[in-house]
């Protein structure tokens, strides 16, 4: 019987160098630098910073890890991945200095898979040396987390396919060389199976930036979310990633994956604000004594760990479960972590917040930027609503419907039959007394 919650020395030697190199040369450039910069590939950071980190990474093996070894990676499995990124998830820059920052990462994936040789050497090769960067614009402005209501159209004329529509969400547009876009394909069909995607370079003549927007504490036209339009863009039929009407199924290659590494790196942002909030508990005098010393306090404490903790077990088990049978047989367990992951922010977060006082609501300090994490990991590749749907539904599998009136465990009958069965025990008993 394999059941183990160790972990290899080799490996673990690998995660003590990350996490001394998070935090002497990494965690830094949160500091100094605008974390919207990870995505300007131009601004001279990259070369100055962060390209000989990257070559670090590189040395020690550990660019890229999330693909295979064809594609410069290692090919780690969840499990791997996921005690990286939990440390990763302490920095803006880190994915981009170990060379799995989203979406480029998700990207590169359904390129790998779905791609074919000419699409991977002009767009995957330059997203794996990490001197490009790209976009996945499939989300539009009326239609929320129902595909159903996708009205961005694509059809083909001669060589080309001609894309029209709106996008919405699509993160970082202004700074990417191509997008890749849904488009439906056959209004013919359910839109799972007439959606098609396509290779877009994002300085295609008819692609117009509506405006960039920004989250919660950015000025408006100051955000990295393109608000998009295409207006009749013409791209090569070559453009076509995968197969007409293929968009959903490639889609679920990159968002499962996609949510578990959130998950992941979730567990890293939690970590530091729990070290802080007990940082605090342990600095700040109030009353004549620390915080630490009273019992709310250490409420706040005992409840965020043992959240952080079972949120932690979690995402590893489901990322130990994508390794045995594969993301498509995980979906409960990716959606169970996918839910409680703007949670254990909330359980987390909010305390280190509260027990930080005037302080930790200003920009004085990191937490602010965390608490604006909440609402967006219970949104990002899909609402939270949507995977309760999920893992209910799959959940309910595994049961029937009741045979008769009343339910399987109603007590009469169920006393009668345990009567039945030890009659003659319950003879003996009574002829005894």
């Amino acid at each position: 019987m394999a059941w183990d919650f160790s972990t290899e020395p080799e490996f673990q030697a690998k995660l003590d160098w990350i996490r001394e190199f998070m935090a002497n040369e990494i965690e830094p450039i949160d500091l100094a630098f605008d974390s919207h910069l990870v995505y300007d590939k131009k601004h001279p950071v990259h070369e100055a910073v962060i390209r000989p980190l990257q070559r670090q990474v590189q040395e020690q093996d550990l660019w890229a890890c999330h693909l295979g070894p064809d594609l410069g990676g290692l090919g780690y499995g969840q499990l791997k991945l996921g005690l990286m990124n939990e440390i990763l998830g302490r920095s803006n820059w880190a994915p981009s200095v170990f060379g799995c920052q989203a979406p480029d990462s998700g990207n590169a994936e359904i390129i790998a898979h779905y791609g074919t040789e000419e699409q991977k050497e002009r767009y995957l090769r330059p997203l794996l040396e990490g001197r490009m960067v790209s976009c996945y614009s499939m989300t539009e402005p009326q239609a929320g987390s129902d595909p159903g209501q996708f009205t961005c159209r694509a059809w083909q004329d001669g060589d080309e396919w001609v894309i029209d529509g709106e996008k919405w969400y699509s993160s970082n547009f202004k700074t990417a060389e191509f997008a890749i876009v849904m488009a439906i394909t056959d209004p013919d069909v359910p839109v799972y199976q007439g959606a098609s995607m396509f290779l877009v370079p994002t300085d295609t003549p008819g692609i117009e930036i509506i405006r960039n927007v920004g989250l919660s504490g950015d000025r408006l036209g100051e955000g990295t979310h393109g608000y998009v339009r295409y207006h009749q863009v013409r791209v090569p039929a070559d453009n076509l990633l995968g197969g007409a009407g293929q968009a959903f199924a490639i889609a679920q290659t990159r968002l499962g994956g996609g949510r578990i590494h959130h998950a992941m790196r979730t567990i890293g942002v939690c970590q530091k604000a729990f070290d802080m909030m007990c940082e605090r508990a342990l600095s700040r005098v109030t009353q004549g004594e620390v915080l630490a010393k009273k019992q709310m306090v250490q409420e706040k404490i005992a409840d965020s760990y043992i959240a952080l903790q079972a949120f932690r077990l979690l995402v590893l088990q489901a990322a130990w479960k994508i390794d045995q049978v594969g993301g498509h047989k995980s979906r409960r367990e990716i959606a169970v972590v996918k839910v409680l992951t703007p949670k254990v922010l909330y359980d987390v977060v909010y305390p280190a917040l509260h027990l930080h006082g005037s302080l930790g609501t200003s920009n004085e300090m990191p937490l602010q930027g965390m608490w604006n994490m909440i609402p967006v990991m219970g949104i990002a590749d899909g609402p939270t609503e949507v995977h309760k749907v999920t893992i209910a539904r799959d959940v309910l599998k595994e049961y029937s419907p009741a045979e008769g009136l009343f339910p399987s465990t109603h007590l009469p009958p169920r006393v009668e039959a345990a009567r039945e069965k030890f009659a003659a025990a319950l003879e003996h008993e009574i002829a005894n007394q």
